[in-house]
């Protein structure tokens, strides 16, 4: 099969590593836009958009991949389908009527529908999420699916593990169901109307550690916005990234407080421990090296 890549983030690299691996041609891979990045603002182009130039691939990163510019390119390289893992773009009639559309999603769909799949699932507390291959249409992940697969996600695990782990999934069976496209014995079925649930976007919203929650629910809030985003607490008048923690079922003292070099926050049940976070301005850090170097008084902010 001779197919376009449509990709950015870091977790869909893997996805297109496979593919370009397997017996299949990459006629063309098309990302986000570069954007600027760091502190020198210098833009960059997209995880996807790097590894595609270090293999040598043909790279197209319009701003929209409905503009007449990405649809004659399509034209022009003459490829028999269109890959997508976490691209970020909407596609729209003139990409999903001009080439079948197989999209990687990182969810067991019909659950968690939407941009933040893993994020949301590890919020919600769940051992298990998966990876499903499906044929894109003009809603929000509703097309029918192609090939699920089942992907365990552990007590201690962050959305990073889990990604990792989806997009190796993910890459295998896109590899797979292109095969069978070409091979013209590719099925798929609808999704059931039972279990629909959405994923949307993290927002400013879903980053502050709320004590009025269990210490359980926090811990996941953790894990769901680790490595990238970070959960958020406000100590001694500054925010800080919480990046790891975990639950203490005994909670000793109420509010924030200290615990030798554990720094514990009293929640609606048991405590949360805070292993590693971080400072504005400054770097990642274990919470007893900061607790040595804190000259603050340790107060939680009252927002």
């Amino acid at each position: 099969m001779r197919v376009a890549f449509a990709g950015s983030p870091e977790p869909a690299v893997p996805v297109l590593n496979a593919l370009a691996e397997s017996e299949h041609e990459i006629a063309l891979v098309i990302s986000q836009p570069d954007r600027r990045r760091g502190r020198g603002g210098k833009a960059r182009p997209t995880a996807v958009a790097a590894r595609a130039l270090e293999l040598g691939l043909p790279v197209l990163r319009p701003d929209s991949i409905n503009s007449d510019e990405a649809l004659a390119r399509l034209r022009e390289v003459d490829v028999g389908a269109v890959a997508v893992a976490a691209f970020g773009q909407l596609l729209k009639a003139d990409v999903l009527e001009g080439w079948p559309c197989i999209n990687v999603h990182f969810s067991l769909l019909p659950a968690y529908r939407g941009a933040a799949p893993v994020e949301r699932a590890i919020m919600d507390g769940r051992s298990e999420s998966g990876v499903t291959i499906m044929q894109m249409d003009a809603g929000l992940d509703t097309g029918p699916m192609i090939s699920v697969e089942t992907v365990p996600i552990g007590p201690d695990d962050d959305t990073g593990v889990v990604l990792e782990r989806m997009s190796a999934v993910g890459g295998r069976l896109l590899v797979s169901v292109l095969g069978d496209l070409a091979a013209g014995r590719m099925t798929s079925r609808e999704q059931p109307e039972d279990g629909v649930s959405l994923a949307p976007r993290i927002l400013a919203d879903d980053l502050p550690l709320d004590p009025a929650r269990p210490a359980e629910r926090l811990a996941d809030q953790v894990r769901a916005l680790s490595p990238h985003i970070g959960a958020r607490l406000g100590i001694d008048g500054e925010t800080f990234k919480v990046w790891s923690a975990h639950v203490d079922p005994e909670t000793r003292r109420a509010g924030l407080h200290r615990d030798g070099d554990r720094l514990l926050l009293a929640t609606a049940e048991g405590a949360l421990v805070i292993d590693e976070l971080q400072p504005p301005g400054r770097s990642r850090v274990a919470t007893g090296d900061f607790l040595r170097g804190w000259r603050g008084a340790l107060e939680l902010d009252a927002s």
